[in-house]
């Protein structure tokens, strides 16, 4: 049996069966591994964010590794998907930024709000509502949406690399070349794809072990750590359940409500049709992932989602909720060694999520390049999500046009209603996140 039906089968076992084959389980392990240290950058970087908004960077540690190891074993277990959630990258943005520093809410306000946007997500993720909306994304926009999210890892690695960075003159621009990191994140680059090629099991994680220890050597060290210590866990009730609903039925509130809801069941549905090799999975891991998204408003951190570094464990071989669960309690286990995940610098994280990215890519061999209705939408999704940095965002353009660009072309016979929906809601999107 070759690599590929190896892994087709591992796709059909459930979570049991999947514990009991040992052959399964090794990879498996492996490749929950893999995604966590290709997603680790997270407790460092979703508390710097956070503290903007004036939650304790020392506590919402706590917080974004609970949510993450909470969230991690319901998906494997509820869904028994390979899908590792932890706090969004751009929901904690709009968390902080946009709710708390431009609309001057409190963070104890912004929680509220994500909790209600939460609960509207659980409502829609266990109704037939979920399955009529995935069933509305044509599949050419599927296809866009994972490409889309491939670029934009391809955009974080080669920026953790410091291959690419803004330009004075232009939007990128390349990186100093001569700096250590650079050079440690292409002997990494070049390593990992010589293991991936060769096909060498656990390649990604030995490629993310041997530069992160080439990295020690050369003493190429580059994350922030907060000050953190165990003996902080007893303060974390400060930001346990401090949801402020005092101002739920203003405008404010509201709008915010619908904008973070939005982005939390599209960016879902989007990174979960993305990743997920089995989409006959998709339905309990949209499940896994709103239930989890609630708890961790009461945990005390922004929304999760899922990670689009998931890939990277999925890739690895990855096909059960035995990846999710190692992830999850890789989480666990790193709240007594945060400090010690400075030295795993992002130089060796870098090429596993542009390796990652590339290969999602390959979904626009899919897109009908000869039907501009089809592929000028799916175009907007691949290059609106890296250039904007949010997901929702590139959702949104890419939605309205399809319909659109089908009534233009007098072919609207071609949409469901589930598309029209869509569209107006991302249209609604697009307007209120510009009032906000």
């Amino acid at each position: 049996m070759d690599n590929k039906q190896q892994l087709e089968r591992a796709n059909q076992l459930s979570l049991r069966e999947a514990f009991s084959d040992k052959q399964v389980l090794r990879r498996e392990i492996i490749a929950g591994i893999t995604g966590f240290f290709a997603i680790s950058y997270i407790i460092i970087v979703n508390p710097m964010i956070l503290k903007d908004a004036g939650i304790p960077a020392n506590l919402s540690v706590f917080a974004t590794i609970l949510s993450s190891f909470v969230g991690c074993w319901i998906m494997g277990f509820w869904a028994n998907a390979p899908v590792i959630l932890t706090p969004g990258m751009g929901v904690n943005a709009f968390f902080t930024y946009t709710v708390v520093v431009n609309m001057g809410l409190s963070w104890q306000e912004a929680v509220a709000i994500s909790m209600v946007s939460s609960i509207i997500y659980v409502l829609i993720a266990f109704t037939k509502v979920s399955e009529i909306l995935a069933k509305g994304i044509p599949e050419t926009l599927k296809a866009g949406i994972t490409a889309g999210i491939g670029l934009f890892l391809v955009e974080i690695g080669l920026e953790k690399a410091g291959l690419i960075r803004a330009g004075s003159n232009s939007i990128l621009a390349v990186g100093d070349l001569t700096k250590p990191v650079a050079l440690l994140a292409l002997f990494g680059l070049i390593l990992t794809l010589f293991l991936f090629v060769r096909k060498v099991t656990g390649g990604f994680f030995i490629g993310i072990a041997i530069t992160t220890i080439l990295g020690i050597i050369f003493k190429v060290k580059d994350q922030a750590t907060p000050k953190v210590s165990i003996i902080d866990l007893d303060k974390y009730t400060h930001i346990l359940a401090k949801g402020d609903f005092s101002h739920a039925l203003t405008v404010p509130f509201i709008l915010a409500v619908f904008s973070m809801t939005m982005i939390l069941v599209f960016e879902s549905m989007g990174l979960l049709e993305g990743i997920i090799p089995n989409h006959g999975k998709f339905k309990r891991a949209f499940e896994a992932s709103s239930i989890t998204a609630f708890l961790s408003g009461i945990m005390g951190t922004s929304p999760t989602v899922a990670a689009a570094e998931s890939a990277s464990a999925t890739e690895s071989g990855g096909r059960t909720g035995i990846t999710a669960i190692v992830a999850g309690t890789m989480f666990a286990i790193s709240m007594f060694f945060i400090p010690l995940l400075s030295y795993v610098p992002q130089a060796a994280i870098a090429p596993v999520i542009i390796i990652t990215g590339a290969l999602m890519m390959n979904q626009l061999s899919v897109i009908n390049m000869y039907d501009f209705t089809d592929w000028f939408p799916a175009f907007l999704i691949v290059v609106l999500i890296p250039f904007t940095t949010s997901i929702s965002t590139g959702l949104a353009f890419g939605f309205v046009a399809y319909p659109l660009l089908k009534i233009a072309a007098k072919r609207a016979d071609e949409l469901s209603g589930a598309t029209y929906l869509l569209g107006i809601l991302f249209l609604c999107d697009l307007v209120l996140s510009a009032i906000l």
